[in-house]
């Protein structure tokens, strides 16, 4: 299949040191090529973003002037990490690319636009502003991607992510990816795509994960943050914790910084740049833990994350899923931890249940992650 591609695709291919695509890459690629509209739900972490770029790519004239692609997706961080793996697999081809999000200087954007990019990766708002001023002219435009399309159907975008797709030819191309679909997503999908083909993937042995194991400590609301402190002192850790109200994540901040605890913090009203550099700190392995909401979250590639921490529980299993999926990447090992009240254990046995996992209560005992029984035999 990397043999149908551009020569500068398989030369990038090779120095990238892959050896063969994933399932949803193998899956999705043909397709793209193929011009077919396309719905396609895969796990985290099983290489979403090649299986639509590569196809992407492929498709581009560099020698026209016009703009031909859009990738959308719902957080100024997932457009910033697409637009980067783009910039490395589009070297060598002359494909101009550019990024636009919420939340930054716009003259300096319009100055981007002026280079006359194939390719914009942005996030919606931004977006369909520039393209209601006739900034940005969406005729030419002939694949339009939606990168975690649940996120970008929800209510709050659904209008303008419908209104940037009718902005294009009746003949474009609209692919969507996600990690979980739910039914609701996969309708309001199909009505903005045509006859498309809808492919679900639902665990990649090559992208294969390592032993997840899924733990969790019983605690009163108040007393979440002392568990939290207890494991960002653990050696050796990288946690990603997710706490789903932002004024509730600036009190961990606040309370972590006075004890000069490693954490960074990530949700959507923080600056652009302050959110780079918590990411950036946090990648570098500067900081130990990144406490975040799942919106800011969404999507992000980083790796390495030995363990995961639900404070807040998940909404539902998809959630639960989806979170602890970026743990336990690539074969290596991970750790998903939820602290819960009486009944929040209820309903995380229930999920597990669903999900054929047995989660095993923990204590902290010294210091250390331990089974209640060892502090009994003490």
């Amino acid at each position: 299949m990397i043999n149908n591609l551009s020569p500068f695709l398989q030369e990038n291919w090779e120095k990238s040191g892959f050896h063969q695509p994933t399932s949803i890459q193998e899956t999705a690629i043909p397709l793209i090529l193929d011009g077919k509209d396309l719905i396609a739900e895969s796990p985290t972490g099983t290489g979403k973003t090649l299986a639509y770029l590569l196809p992407l790519l492929n498709k581009i004239e560099p020698q026209s002037q016009s703009l031909q692609a859009v990738v959308l997706a719902s957080s100024q961080e997932l457009v910033m990490q697409v637009y980067q793996e783009f910039q490395k697999w589009s070297e060598g081809s002359g494909i101009r690319g550019t990024s636009i999000i919420g939340g930054a200087n716009v003259k300096r954007q319009l100055e981007k636009l002026k280079k006359r990019p194939h390719v914009i990766f942005a996030t919606p708002g931004r977006l369909f502003e520039l393209i209601k001023q006739k900034k940005v002219k969406m005729h030419e435009v002939k694949l339009v991607v939606l990168d975690e399309g649940d996120q970008l159907l929800i209510p709050e975008h659904f209008n303008t992510v419908q209104s940037i797709v009718k902005s294009t030819l009746g003949d474009r191309q609209v692919v969507l990816f996600s990690a979980t679909m739910k039914a609701g997503t996969e309708k309001m999908a199909k009505e903005m795509t045509k006859e498309p083909e809808v492919i679900r993937i639902e665990k990649d042995e090559l992208a294969s994960s390592g032993e997840v194991e899924h733990i969790y400590f019983v605690a009163e609301p108040r007393d979440k943050i002392k568990l939290l402190e207890k494991i960002v002192r653990l050696e050796n850790i990288k946690a990603l914790a997710f706490i789903n109200d932002i004024g509730e994540i600036e009190v961990f901040k606040e309370k972590f910084h006075f004890k000069e605890l490693s954490a960074g913090i990530l949700h959507s009203d923080m600056k652009k740049l302050e959110r780079q550099a918590e990411l950036k700190a946090f990648r570098d392995g500067k900081t130990k833990m990144l406490i975040a909401t799942d919106v800011a979250a969404r999507g992000l590639d980083i790796q390495g994350i030995t363990h995961v921490v639900h404070v807040d529980f998940p909404k539902d299993i998809a959630q639960y899923v989806h979170r602890a999926g970026r743990t336990g990447r690539m074969g290596a090992d991970g750790i998903v931890i939820s602290l819960v009240t009486d009944r929040e254990e209820r309903e995380l046995k229930t999920y597990c249940q669903e999900l054929n996992i047995t989660p095993q209560k923990r204590i902290f005992f010294k210091g250390l992650i331990a089974e209640p029984e060892q502090k009994a035999r003490r």
